[in-house]
């Protein structure tokens, strides 16, 4: 072995070392989080993996960064390769591939070096100047960040670059390792020129150079925003943001337990997953672009939540896991604002992530939409990490905006976020002849169909011409249904998504020991909130029900041709559909809406708004934000009006009690008579008389 062999030996076990010492205080840090289970279905986390992870579906979501990443991360999967050839030759200085593979192979193997080493060059170059010249606005942060993004290009650009150089001095030196298939090495042989003198040495130097560049880069990583270059493919594998489970269900939470808060004010009430998400975020800055409040000006920014839950842990952790490695926050190391170093550590043990980082303002401006998961190509779900934030507010500060005190209590005492009377609830149905489930049972009777109306399609003046739309199409199609009539209530998904836990799971489980107490199988709701509600976090207390929007299932009755619909009167129209969050990315229902549409007029056209289907835009009314007045910026459902009428569509159609409160406002703001209907009305709009 020689002296060079020696050093090399040396220099790699003390990158290696310095790396492995940096994982295990990153992993130690993620243990100050609770304890949460996240190795069900492994079948289905390795298929996330491979389509998510490997094959960066969610990546192409963006068409012009989306091929630069991709690009740039197969290279680094292609070339890690090469790496491992390199480091062998550290030690065995004559070792190469071609000794131990077919020649085909090596051949190829070959030309994948230098083809993927141009290609991430070429990305390389395109992010450099999206960063310096175009500045997209979501990756406009603060200097620090774009310092950290600059040196990170740098870096991944420089060992693209020492790699092709070795390789053409190497050729220049004689080297019949370089052979025709790494085209690109000799091409910058090439134009090196032959004239070239000592290229033995300079093969070395770039060699060196390569080997010293690939370790700092290595662990530059546990410093950096790039962290997630280590942490992505293991964070897709642990989320739950495209299954396993149903997707967008809140985490249920243990009201017996012994615990001295509810809800998360600190990194440490958070899981080790969400802190987790906080590493592999690449602040690529999609979800915020995504988000609707960001959109029209609101403070949230679901970038800035994760990005704020990363710091927090790296300043928190260190003090509670009893951390020596002190130099690796300055800030605690040397003071802050001319405080000691032991002083400014008292000042952060005394900070929370909750308002020295996140305000409630950013908190409940959300609206629960779920675009920024849909869009986060790392599968991180900010959505939780708000939801958890907000029930700390609620159930353990009684922080929250004063307009929602009465929904909370009109929930508490009348089953409803409005304070109408529950004797109220059935009186939509006055004259239609439509039983309820008490009735039923007594006449001996055992309905196929529960209809759950809803709160708003109970009491809502507007609402209610959905539901008695669709009880006609159910009568005409001789469905034999009932409804729960007073014994209906809300069943808590508006308390949920506001934060308070301990009166959602009180309405939950008393509507559970309703919908048992009938042996409730099938239920079908016009409401996306109801039908995720009973549909999908029901579940987790017990209540298990078939439960199927009413946009399926007019499409299931269209499609048996079972609604007596009148013939085509020759009116063509042109409907704009808007997608309800709930029923689109919370549970995939795009094409029943548009299928319904299409059967019920024939001679319809579906144009689609600028934003739609899974990128569709939020109407601006979930999480809560129906109750909540909405003080900055430009109101949402304006803004996505505005997206509507732009379509030229003579009809506005939707899906969804909230989203036809919101769009129809959004229609009277802009002072337009374009109809809102839902698809309810549009169907029964056809039915034979």
């Amino acid at each position: 072995m020689t002296t060079s062999n020696v050093v090399f030996l040396l220099i790699v076990t003390a990158g290696a070392g310095f790396f492995a010492l940096n994982v295990q205080r990153l992993v130690r840090y993620l243990r100050i989080g609770l304890a949460e289970n996240r190795t069900n279905e492994p079948g289905v986390r390795v298929k996330n993996v491979l389509s998510i992870g490997i094959a960066q579906s969610k990546i192409f979501r963006d068409h012009i960064a989306g091929p630069m990443h991709a690009a740039i991360f197969w290279g680094f999967i292609v070339l890690t390769a090469g790496t491992v050839e390199i480091l062998i030759q550290g030690v065995f200085s004559d070792f190469s591939y071609d000794a131990i593979l077919p020649e085909p192979v090596y051949r190829f193997y070959a030309f994948s070096q230098d083809g993927f080493a141009l290609l991430v060059l070429g990305a390389i170059g395109f992010a450099l100047y999206r960063r310096l010249v175009l500045h997209p606005r979501r990756l406009e942060g603060d200097k620090l960040e774009h310092t950290d993004a600059l040196i990170i290009l740098s870096l991944i650009g420089g060992l693209m670059l020492t790699l092709l150089l070795t390789n053409a001095y190497a050729y220049l030196a004689g080297s019949t390792l370089v052979g025709p298939e790494k085209f690109a090495s000799r091409l910058t042989a090439q134009m090196l020129g032959r004239s070239v003198t000592s290229p033995g040495y300079w093969a070395g130097v770039f060699w060196w150079g390569h080997v010293v560049i690939l370790l700092i880069f290595l662990n530059y990583l546990p410093y950096s925003k790039h962290l997630h270059v280590i942490t992505s493919l293991i964070n897709v594998f642990f989320s739950n943001t495209s299954g396993p489970g149903q997707k967008g269900v809140m985490r249920p939470m243990d009201l017996e337990a012994d615990v001295e808060q509810f809800g998360a004010s600190d990194v440490d009430h958070l899981t080790w997953k969400n802190l987790l998400d906080g590493y592999s975020c690449t602040e690529c800055g999609r979800c915020t672009a995504a988000c609707p409040a960001n959109i029209t000006g609101k403070p949230l920014s679901p970038r800035k939540i994760v990005i704020n839950t990363r710091q927090r842990l790296m300043e928190k952790a260190p003090l509670a896991t009893g951390d020596r490695m002190e130099f690796i926050h300055p800030r605690l190391v040397h003071g802050e604002g001319g405080a000691t170093g032991a002083e400014t550590a008292s000042q952060v043990l005394g900070e929370r992530l909750l308002d020295n980082y996140i305000t409630e303002e950013e908190l409940w401006a959300c609206t629960s939409c779920r675009a920024c998961v849909q869009e986060c190509p790392v599968s991180i779900d900010q959505l939780d990490i708000i939801n958890q934030m907000r029930r700390y507010l609620v159930l353990s500060e009684s922080r929250f905006p004063e307009e929602i005190q009465p929904a909370f209590e009109s929930l508490e005492r009348n089953g409803s976020p409005w304070a109408f009377s529950p004797a109220d609830r059935g009186r939509w149905a006055e004259g239609m002849d439509i039983p309820t489930m008490a009735e039923a049972m007594e006449r001996g009777q055992r309905p196929d169909i529960l209809f759950w109306v809803g709160c708003m399609g109970s009491f809502d003046d507007r609402a209610k011409k959905i539901t008695v739309a669709f009880a006609r199409i159910l009568k005409a199609c001789g469905i034999n249904f009932a409804i729960l009539g007073q014994e209906e209530h809300c069943h808590g998904d508006p308390a949920r998504r506001m934060g308070n836990e301990y009166l959602y799971q009180m309405l939950a489980k008393d509507t559970i020991g309703t919908l048992d107490r009938y042996d409730v199988k099938t239920i079908v709701t016009s409401c996306p909130h109801c039908f995720h509600q009973i549909g999908n976090e029901f579940p987790d207390f017990g209540g298990n029900y078939e439960v199927i929007h009413h946009s399926t299932f007019i499409e299931r009755l269209l499609e048996q041709n079972l609604v007596p619909l009148q013939g085509e009167d020759g009116k063509r129209l042109t409907v704009a559909y808007h997608d309800s969050c709930y029923l689109g990315r919370y549970n995939d229902i795009y094409d029943a809406p548009r299928a319904t549409l299409k059967r019920a007029l024939p001679v319809v056209d579906i144009v689609e708004p600028k934003r739609s289907r899974d990128r569709g835009l939020c109407c601006g009314a979930g999480g809560g934000r129906m109750w909540m007045e909405e003080r900055q910026g430009k109101r949402i459902n304006v803004e996505r009006t505005e997206e509507l009428l732009a379509t030229g569509a003579d009809t506005i159609a939707v899906a969804c009690p909230f989203c036809m409160t919101m769009i129809s406002d959004g229609v009277k703001a802009a002072e337009s008579d374009v109809p809102v209907l839902d698809i309810a009305e549009v169907v029964a709009g056809q039915l034979v008389s």
